[in-house]
C-alpha cells in the first residue's frame, strides 16, 4: 500500500512568526502534538492494512486510515496556507494582491471582505470539530465555500484556502470566541499560496478539456 513512512513536515516559519493571532504556545502543540499524532497514526493503519488478511479485517480499518490521512493531509496543507502577518510586519500574511485569484474572487463574491465573512460564518456554525474551505469547482470554474466535519478531507472541490477549525487550533488563546479567532485568523491567510494553488487548479482543469 506505501513505500516509505509519512513524516511531519516542517514548518516554513517559527512557532511565534504568527503572533498576537496565534499564540506560539498553540502552534508549538498543534504541529508537534495533535498533528505528529495524525502522521502516527497514519502509519499505524497502513501498516495494519498491508498485514490484513481478509477484506473484513481491512474494511475495518478504513475509518482510520481516512480519519488519519485526512489529518495528515488537511494541517499538512494548512501550514502552507498561514504566513506571518503583514500588518505586524512579520511577513506577508493577509494580503491579496491583484492577479487571478483575486479576480476569481471577485467573479465568485464581488469582493475578498464578503468572501471572508461568509466564510466566517459558515465555518463558525461547523457543529465540533471539523474545517472551512474555499474549494475551487472545475466544473463550473468558481471558487465555493464548502465546510467539512472531523478531519474529513475536501474531496469534492480543489482546496485553494482551509482553516482548521478543532478546539485544538484555538481554544487556549481565544477559549470560546470561535468568532475572533475566524476573524484574526485571515491576518495569517497566506494568499500567494493560495494563489499557486488557484492557478495549478485551472492548469489542471485547462489539461483535462
Amino acid at each position: 500500500m506505501r513505500t516509505t513512512p509519512h513524516e511531519l513536515p516542517k514548518l516554513p516559519y517559527g512557532y511565534d512568526a504568527l503572533e498576537p493571532y496565534v499564540s506560539k504556545q498553540i502552534m508549538e502543540l498543534h504541529h508537534t502534538k495533535h498533528h505528529k499524532m495524525y502522521v502516527d497514526m497514519l502509519n499505524s493503519a497502513e501498516e495494519a492494512y498491508d498485514k490484513a488478511e481478509s477484506t473484513r479485517e481491512r474494511m475495518a480499518i478504513q475509518s482510520a486510515l481516512r480519519f488519519n490521512g485526512g489529518g495528515h493531509l488537511n494541517h499538512s496543507l494548512f501550514w502552507m496556507n498561514l504566513a506571518p502577518p503583514s500588518d505586524k510586519n512579520k511577513g506577508n500574511g493577509g494580503v491579496l494582491k491583484d492577479g487571478p485569484l483575486k479576480d476569481a474572487i471577485n467573479k465568485s463574491f464581488g469582493d475578498c471582505d464578503t468572501m471572508r465573512k461568509e466564510f466566517n460564518k459558515m465555518t463558525s456554525a461547523v457543529q465540533g470539530s471539523g474545517w472551512g474551505w474555499v474549494g475551487y469547482n472545475p466544473l463550473v470554474d468558481q471558487l465555493e465555500l464548502i465546510p467539512t466535519h472531523n478531519q474529513d478531507p475536501l474531496l469534492t472541490h480543489i482546496p485553494i484556502i482551509g482553516v482548521d477549525i478543532w478546539e485544538h487550533s484555538y481554544y487556549l488563546q481565544y477559549f470560546n470566541e470561535k468568532d475572533r479567532y475566524l476573524e484574526n485568523i485571515w491576518k495569517c491567510i497566506n494568499f500567494e499560496e493560495a494563489e499557486k494553488r488557484y492557478r495549478e487548479a485551472r492548469k489542471q482543469k485547462t489539461r483535462k478539456n
